[in-house]
């Protein structure tokens, strides 16, 4: 150690005589303005501005990521070392910073989060990162050119910054590239720009936009012209606009469109399968998941499928409320059937859908869903219910239209979107500590080894018991529950736009 520890002194005495041409005012003002994680900070909110979705999850695991990293560094990392700061005596004054730190100069804190920020950039999308690398570059190598870091102490905090940033993977998967896999259908029809397509445009959806200056329903008029477009606005009906658009594409031997977020295109396949049309999904909201599992992540992507007639066959889930006996012992009710695109859950989810909705209107989606979390974990009881006739007392039932992945916490992407299979994931209230055991499995991205949690993939699942449960959530949506229900699957129901 005291061999490297003078290695590191006699490298921080070259730099510190060294004159870098073009060096100053760059890297002690780049210094400065990482100060605090502002610069990442600033950049994250102008990858969020594009609109454009990878930069947005580029933005989110970037934050996430110095978070993490900055929460090592400047806690545990200086405490566990404390070495001292390097003398100034041999750094021109020009270059010394105005306030000289007081903490511990391993590891380099300033390195660790922009070491952190680019490589979640990175890892979101390779283009992005490549142009935030240089920038996190020459912010770790100014603390060494300002006097206050030896070169080793901005290696170890870009080390940490890489492993934070890694670390973030366990919480959040990276979504694969490659689309999940479909069986391919031959009798979509091609309608080169657009002939024959109705596209039911949700202008309630998260996201209307695909810029800071163009609506989705610009964009597709320019990249769609012979498109039939309808608006849905505050006042209209979205059940009644698909059901028409379904009407007008059945008559032209074309197909129904729809821009909007997950719960919107759920609505849109129900209204395509039952009418026998082709479903085009244009993803215009806030998550779109199925349209990334789908392989459309953008309105150019649907519009090049629609062109080429290129199209997929995929399953439906399907909910199939069923009468019986309540946990009061009156007799049950039976409502609609209900079809699932993404996912089916009781318990948490659907409280949590609730609570969003009732702040969504005064505090915005995000810090809606924030604020709701806290209310339904400090509130929330497990559901007493029976699964496959046996009785179970459950914080959470899920079921996804096919096998999600990764397995345990936070499922995020589909390889099949036709495998004929429900992905049922249960977290178990009955055990000890139930709760606690649920947030520490949570919060150490180990709940797929938890005794709380189980998981099969099954054709098919009848819950009962649900008179105590009020409400059941499916594709971001909530409904009143039933008390009984059998969960299934519609295979390759609905044929629905894909680029080949």
């Amino acid at each position: 150690m005291q061999t490297i520890s003078q290695l590191d002194r006699r490298l921080f005495d070259r730099v510190a005589v060294s004159r870098l041409r073009g060096a100053h005012p760059v890297l002690p003002r780049l210094s400065r303005a990482a100060d605090h994680g502002l610069l990442w900070t600033g950049t994250a909110a102008l990858l969020a501005a594009t609109g454009h979705r990878p930069a947005r999850r580029a933005a989110l695991r970037g934050l996430g990521a110095l978070a993490v990293a900055s929460l090592a560094a400047n806690t545990a990392g200086k405490w566990l070392t404390r070495r001292h700061r390097p003398l100034t005596d041999a750094v021109p004054l020009v270059r010394q910073l105005a306030r000289q730190p007081g903490t511990s100069s391993f590891p380099s804190g300033h390195s660790a989060s922009a070491a952190a920020f680019a490589t979640g950039v990175l890892l979101e999308s390779p283009r992005l990162g490549a142009l935030v690398a240089p920038v996190a570059a020459a912010v770790a190598a100014s603390r060494v050119y300002v006097g206050v870091h030896y070169p080793g102490d901005v290696l170890a905090g870009c080390a940490l910054g890489v492993g934070a940033a890694a670390l973030t993977c366990r919480w959040w998967p990276l979504r694969p590239q490659a689309p999940a896999a479909a069986r391919p259908r031959v009798a979509a029809p091609a309608l080169p720009g657009g002939e024959g397509l109705v596209v039911v445009v949700n202008d309630r959806a998260g996201a209307s936009a695909v810029g800071p200056f163009t609506s989705c329903a610009d964009r597709l008029a320019t990249l769609l012209p012979a498109a039939e477009l309808l608006r849905c606005q505050a006042d209209d009906d979205l059940g009644e606009l698909l059901a028409e658009g379904a009407r007008r594409a059945a008559r032209r031997g074309g197909a129904l469109g729809i821009c909007g977020g997950d719960g919107s295109v759920n609505a849109a396949a129900v209204v395509a399968a039952r009418g026998g049309v082709p479903l085009a999904v244009f993803p215009g909201g806030t998550l779109n998941h199925f349209a990334l599992d789908l392989g459309v992540p953008t309105l150019e992507a649907a519009a090049d499928a629609v062109d080429g007639g290129q199209a997929v066959a995929v399953d439906l889930g399907l909910v199939r409320p069923e009468g019986g006996a309540g946990a009061s012992g009156t007799s049950g009710t039976s409502g609609p059937e209900l079809r699932f695109l993404n996912t089916f859950s009781i318990g948490v989810y659907p409280e949590l859908v609730r609570a969003r909705e009732q702040l969504e209107g005064s505090l915005g989606k995000w810090p809606a869903v924030a604020v709701g979390l806290v209310r339904v974990l400090r509130t929330a009881r497990p559901l007493e219910v029976s699964v496959a006739g046996r009785p179970r007392r459950l914080w959470l039932l899920f079921a996804g239209n096919g096998r999600y992945l990764p397995d345990g916490f936070a499922p995020t992407y589909r390889q099949r979107l036709d495998d004929g299979l429900l992905d049922v994931r249960v977290v178990d209230g009955s055990t000890p500590f139930a709760r606690t055991r649920l947030v520490a499995a949570v919060l150490t991205g180990t709940l797929g080894r938890s005794r709380v949690y189980t998981a099969a993939r099954l054709p098919r699942l009848r819950i009962t018991g649900l008179a105590a449960v009020p409400d059941l959530a499916y594709d971001g949506e909530v409904a009143p529950a039933p008390d009984a229900l059998l969960l299934g699957k519609q295979r390759r129901a609905l044929t629905v736009y894909r680029p080949a």
